[in-house]
């Protein structure tokens, strides 16, 4: 049995929100602020007090220090972290990991080396002390698995160190890339870069609540009033029958949304034609099934696996260009392995394929069929030849 965490994310989430919530669970808040306090801030304090939203009881967590006008480097967070003498090797590790991740999304939104990233809003004790004490909570309840459901981002615009900005912030916006979205017009921002950068670097998986034993549950308040729903993150705590991905893992997880429809009435050419657009569209896979239909009518079972934010585009597709008269829909979690582009020189020239990383630490290169073909024909040579030249130039230069 797996102890898992589910971060239930439906008004989004915060490094404050999630600690909050971990704490409401019945992680002790003075285990935290020690640890926090050992990084050299001993000034600091922690309080934690019930409030209502929307008429729910949820934890607000505060923390209190003294004013600062520090613009810290990642080198001095590091620093801070390894100096810690109340916080244990793995909660340290998940710390770097995600203090890591939000200085690659700066560096990437602002074009420079993520040792040179300023951080401004994150680089601030209150947020340091979000970080690390999710960290540090996340170990105290022993969590080995974290799941979470669809993050909304929230509308319109805020005013950051840089300017206003659109929501979601731009490092935002790197943060949640490979992460489910889920649609929301609330006209605030719901999800920040600390709680991305949680996200990004705890979660597992994402998706619907897992098949789980749920042993505490937690509830952490947002700073503010939302109008329409309590702004609170909701954290299950329990077991699971499911083993964990080991940290560093090369499989990732997400959700898709299957369609599928029979059909029985449309020409061999009329369905390779639906499926050459659902490709285009953006579909992520398209397969044809044969299948045997009422009366004995042969027929085929035209699947769809597509983006969950293009089913409308989809099925209209599957409607204007098969026989199509109804479409089955469904959400599926995936899971895939990590790839990565690449491009080997081989005596037939630069072949273009993807290197695939495997569970067992192995990794495997495919090569672009598009590119294997286009190049046989033009050294009049076999497919399979340019294949097995790019796979062994790949596996020489590894």
């Amino acid at each position: 049995m797996a102890k898992i965490a589910y971060f239930d994310c439906l008004s989004g989430i915060s490094g404050d929100m999630t600690l909050g919530a971990l704490v409401d669970s019945g992680v002790e808040l003075q285990r935290i602020e020690s640890a926090i306090r050992s990084m050299g801030i001993p000034e600091i304090a922690m309080r934690a007090k019930p409030v209502k939203k929307c008429g729910f009881r949820a934890l607000q967590l505060t923390i209190d220090h003294p004013p600062e006008h520090a613009h810290r480097h990642l080198h001095h967070i590091t620093e801070m972290i390894e100096g810690a003498s109340e916080i244990e090797t793995e909660a340290k590790s998940r710390a770097h990991r995600i203090f890591r991740c939000l200085a690659e999304a700066e560096a990437k939104v602002h074009g420079t080396d993520i040792e040179k990233v300023h951080f401004h809003e994150v680089g601030a004790i209150d947020s340091i002390a979000d970080i690390v004490g999710t960290a540090v909570a996340l170990c105290a309840a022993g969590i080995e698995q974290v799941v979470a459901s669809p993050v909304p981002t929230g509308t319109g615009s805020i005013t950051i160190a840089h300017g206003k900005v659109s929501i979601p912030a731009p490092a935002t916006a790197e943060l949640l890339r490979g992460i489910p979205i889920a649609a929301s017009e609330i006209a605030v921002e719901l999800t920040t870069p600390t709680g991305a950068a949680i996200l990004k670097t705890c979660a597992g998986r994402f998706g619907s609540l897992p098949s789980m034993s749920i042993d505490a549950i937690g509830y952490g308040a947002g700073t503010k009033d939302l109008e329409t729903q309590a702004n609170v993150l909701r954290v299950l705590l329990g077991e699971a029958d499911e083993p964990p991905r080991p940290i560093g893992s090369v499989i990732e997880a997400d959700q898709a949304t299957v369609l599928e429809t029979n059909i029985d009435d449309s020409t061999p050419e009329q369905l390779a034609d639906c499926v050459e657009r659902l490709l285009t569209a953006g579909a992520l896979d398209v397969f044809q099934s044969p299948c045997t239909m009422k009366k004995g009518r042969l027929g085929v079972l035209l699947t769809a696996i597509v983006p969950s934010g293009r089913v409308p585009l989809m099925e209209d597709i599957l409607f204007e260009h098969s026989s199509s008269i109804g479409i089955r829909r469904y959400k599926v979690d995936r899971h895939k392995l990590v790839r990565a582009a690449r491009v080997v020189e081989t005596r037939f020239g630069p072949v273009r394929g993807k290197v695939i990383s495997l569970p067992s630490g192995q990794q495997r290169f495919t090569v672009e069929d598009d590119d294997a073909r286009a190049i046989a024909k033009q050294h009049r040579t076999s497919a399979d030849l340019v294949r097995r030249e790019a796979v062994l130039t790949f596996e020489r230069e590894r």
